[in-house]
């Protein structure tokens, strides 16, 4: 695949869904068209992040409640306004999956992907990543404060080296701090940054995080996943709708509102749309232009 030119956050959609009448979320009442309407309407938004870079999808058919899989590669029958990409390592089996437009995310949404995962690279440099995520997942018994207050101590750590941090609701359980990149670390250099940064987060406060993904000893402390950050890794996208009950979406949000925002899955397909109306400016739009070169070292 080579990469045109981008999309337009404004253009239409020409796919036809068919059984637009099927239920995805049965208790919320969130159709196939449903969804397809959302899409549209955070599309302007979604696009920098999901398009001409490697998708894995959680399909749900049935809906919610019905059987779920991980799709990494393309499949008979998708959409042929779905990619196939031809990973230039050879390190993946078959095509992988990719979108360029929104035309490209309705057959996604015909498809019942009900989770989109992008990659941290773009079709444009495989191999060196522009954006780093740290996911801070909680574990039993952590409350929210917690977690608000760990993701607040990942910025201030990215900042000390000098990149910038971005937060999003995961519309699971945490938070996920995101730094755009300027592509240049590869992805060995991008994962041992972010796992020495989560090490030294441990070390100071053992009693609030953990590095290691093992349950037992998640138990009362937050999971910084750094793994996220290797290749083939991929974590939900902004604006992604999540196939847990009530349809939440990982919604991008300001630092400054954070002590407003009461739990991960607080926005929804149905209140989201509300919320990014009533919005004065979008708290991601500077994301791209605040792309910084990795460094070497955490605090």
């Amino acid at each position: 695949m080579s990469v045109a030119e981008p999309p337009s956050p404004h253009a239409g959609h020409t796919v036809r869904l068919t059984h637009p009448e099927r239920i995805y979320w049965p208790d919320a009442g969130i159709t196939k068209a449903g969804l397809a309407d959302y899409y549209a309407a955070v599309w302007p938004r979604m696009a920098p992040f999901v398009t001409d870079r490697p998708l894995a999808l959680l399909r749900c058919p049935e809906g919610i409640e019905g059987p779920h899989f991980f799709q990494k590669n393309t499949w008979k029958g998708m959409n042929p306004h779905i990619l196939a990409l031809d990973d230039p390592h050879g390190d993946t089996q078959g095509h992988l999956i990719g979108i360029h437009d929104l035309d490209g995310l309705m057959g996604l949404v015909q498809g019942a992907a009900l989770e989109i995962h992008p990659w941290g690279a773009s079709c444009r440099d495989w191999e060196r990543p522009d954006q780093l995520v740290m996911d801070l997942d909680p574990g039993e018994d952590v409350g929210w404060a917690s977690v608000i207050a760990g993701a607040r101590e990942v910025r201030a750590r990215l900042e000390t080296s000098g990149l910038a941090a971005f937060v999003k609701t995961s519309g699971g359980k945490g938070l996920h701090v995101v730094t755009p990149l300027e592509p240049g670390a590869d992805w060995a250099a991008v994962k041992a940054f972010a796992h020495t940064l989560a090490q030294a987060m441990a070390a100071d406060s053992p009693g609030r995080f953990v590095a290691t993904i093992s349950k037992a000893k998640r138990h009362g402390r937050i999971l910084l996943d750094y793994l996220r950050n290797q290749r083939g890794a991929t974590s939900v996208a902004p604006y992604s709708t999540r196939a847990r009950p009530a349809a939440p979406v990982s919604m991008p949000v300001a630092w400054t509102e954070l002590d407003t925002i009461t739990g991960a899955a607080q926005f929804t397909v149905r209140n989201a749309l509300a919320r990014l109306a009533a919005q004065r400016a979008d708290p991601w739009a500077d994301f791209h232009a605040a792309r910084r070169p990795l460094g070497t070292g955490t605090s």
